[in-house]
C-alpha cells in the first residue's frame, strides 16, 4: 500500500475499554506481555500516535485505572451495567464519548484500541487513520493480508472452495483474489457517522493492512505465545526513523547491566551478576562504529569500572547529576540530546530520560520509569535487556 501522509489533529481521541472481569483469564488486562501489562501497552500505543490528542481508558476496576493512568491514560469510570459479559463495546465507548468532548470540544474523529492485540504501535494508529481521510470513508480497521484457501460446506455437508474452484487446477496462494482479515486490534471512525449508527462500522470503510502478528490473547496459552515474541527480539515499537537518529547510547550500571541486586560477603564485598548476552549486544554496537557508547553511574563500587573495562566502553561512575554530567559529555562530542538513546530504570535517571531524544529502560524497572520511558525492552536489568535494545538497533541498522 502506497504511503499516507501523517493525520495529526488536537480533536482525535483514543478510547480503550477495560473491564475488570474477564472469565477465561482471570486478570486478563493487567497480564503482562514483554515485561508490560496488555492495558498499558495499549496505552503507549495510543499515546505514541501522532494523530491522537489524548487516550482514555474505561474501565469498572480501580486496579487497571491505576495502572493505565500510570501510562499516562485518562481515566473513565465504566458503569456496571455497561462492564458485564453481555454488554457491546459500542455501548462503553458511546458513554465516553460526551466525557471525552469535555475535553476536547472540537472531537470530530475517535480511535477504538483492543487491548487484547498486544503488538499495536503508534505508527498503526497513525496509518488507519491517514487511510480513512485518503479514502474520505466514515471508518477504518486493521487488516492483516489473508493468502487461505477458505472452505466451506454445501447442502449435503460436503466441503466446498469459498475463494477458490476445488475442481480446477489449483492456483498458487498468491494469484487468489485479495482478502484481508479484520485484526482486531484499531478501529477508527468518523465521530458524526459513529453517533448516528451507534456501530464501529459506521458507513464506508477503509481498510489498513498491518504486519504486526495476528494474534488476540484469549488464553493462557495467548499469552506464552506472545511473550515469546515479544523477547524474540530485532522488532520494537519505535519507529525506524527514530532509531536511526541516535548518534550516542549512554547507559546506567545498576539494573541495566545487572539485575540491581548484590551479594555481600562477610567482609562486606560486594559483587555483582551481569550477563554475558548483554555484553555480545554491546560488543556488536561498538564494533558497529555507529555510535559514541558510555556507562554512566551513580554507583561507587569498582566493579563499575572493571566491567567497563571489559566492554571497552568509556565510563563516569559515583555521579550525582547525571543531566549535567550528560550536557558536558555530549557537547564535548559536538552532539545534542536528539542524538542520544539513553537507558536508565530508577528515579534517579529520571531527568535524563526526560531530556533525552530518545529513552530505554528494562522491563523490571521503577514503575514512575516505566511510566515516562519511550521504549521498554522486553527483558529485565542484567539478563538480556541490552542485548534486546542492541538487536533492535542492529537490525534498524542493517534496514537503513
Amino acid at each position: 500500500m502506497s504511503e499516507r501522509p501523517l493525520v495529526t489533529s488536537a480533536n482525535t481521541a483514543c478510547i480503550i475499554l477495560a473491564r475488570g472481569g474477564s472469565k477465561g483469564v482471570p486478570g486478563k488486562n493487567l497480564r503482562p506481555v514483554g515485561g508490560v501489562s496488555l492495558i498499558g501497552r495499549a496505552v503507549r500505543a495510543g499515546r505514541a500516535a501522532t494523530g491522537v490528542a489524548a487516550v482514555y481508558v474505561s474501565t469498572d476496576d480501580a486496579d487497571i485505572a491505576a495502572e493505565a493512568a500510570l501510562y499516562g491514560a485518562r481515566i473513565i469510570d465504566r458503569p456496571a451495567e455497561l462492564s458485564g459479559d453481555t454488554a457491546s463495546s459500542e455501548a462503553g465507548w458511546l458513554h465516553a464519548v460526551p466525557l471525552v468532548r469535555d475535553d476536547l470540544p472540537g472531537l470530530d474523529k475517535l480511535v477504538f484500541l483492543q487491548c487484547t492485540s498486544p503488538f499495536i504501535t503508534g505508527a498503526d494508529i497513525d496509518g488507519c487513520l491517514a487511510e480513512m481521510e485518503a479514502r474520505g470513508t466514515d471508518c477504518a480497521l486493521s487488516v492483516t493480508e489473508d493468502h487461505s484457501f477458505l472452505w466451506g460446506l454445501d447442502a449435503d455437508g460436503r466441503g466446498v472452495g469459498l475463494n477458490h474452484n476445488e475442481r480446477e487446477q489449483r492456483k498458487r496462494r498468491q494469484d487468489l483474489p485479495p482478502q484481508y482479515c479484520e485484526s482486531g486490534a484499531i478501529y477508527c471512525v468518523q465521530l458524526a457517522s459513529f453517533l448516528t449508527t451507534g456501530q464501529r462500522f459506521c458507513g464506508s470503510v477503509a481498510l489498513y493492512p498491518v504486519d504486526h502478528p495476528p494474534i488476540e490473547i484469549d488464553t493462557l496459552q495467548d499469552f506464552a505465545l506472545c511473550s515469546q515474541i515479544a523477547q524474540a527480539g530485532g522488532h520494537s515499537e519505535i519507529a525506524p526513523g527514530r532509531l536511526a537518529r541516535v548518534k550516542a547510547i549512554v547507559m546506567d550500571f545498576d539494573g541495566v547491566h545487572t539485575d540491581n541486586l548484590v551479594i555481600t560477603d562477610q567482609n562486606g564485598i560486594e559483587s555483582v551478576r551481569t550477563s554475558r548476552g548483554d555484553g555480545m549486544g554491546i560488543a556488536a554496537l561498538r564494533e558497529s562504529g555507529r555510535y559514541k557508547m558510555m556507562i554512566l553511574s551513580k554507583e561507587r563500587n569498582p566493579v563499575v569500572l572493571k566491567r567497563a573495562e571489559k566492554l571497552k566502553l568509556e565510563v563516569q561512575h559515583s555521579v550525582d547529576d547525571k543531566v549535567a554530567a550528560l550536557e558536558r559529555w555530549l557537547a564535548e562530542r559536538d552532539l545534542g540530546w536528539d542524538d542520544l538513546l539513553y537507558v536508565g530504570n530508577d528515579v534517579n535517571d529520571r531527568g535524563a530520560i526526560e531530556r533525552a531524544g530518545l529513552s530505554a529502560c528494562p522491563s523490571d524497572s521503577h514503575p514512575s520509569i516505566l511510566g515516562v520511558a519511550d521504549w521498554i525492552l522486553p527483558l529485565p536489568g542484567g539478563q538480556g535487556a541490552l542485548r534486546s535494545m542492541s538487536d533492535v538497533l542492529m537490525a534498524s541498522a542493517a534496514i537503513g
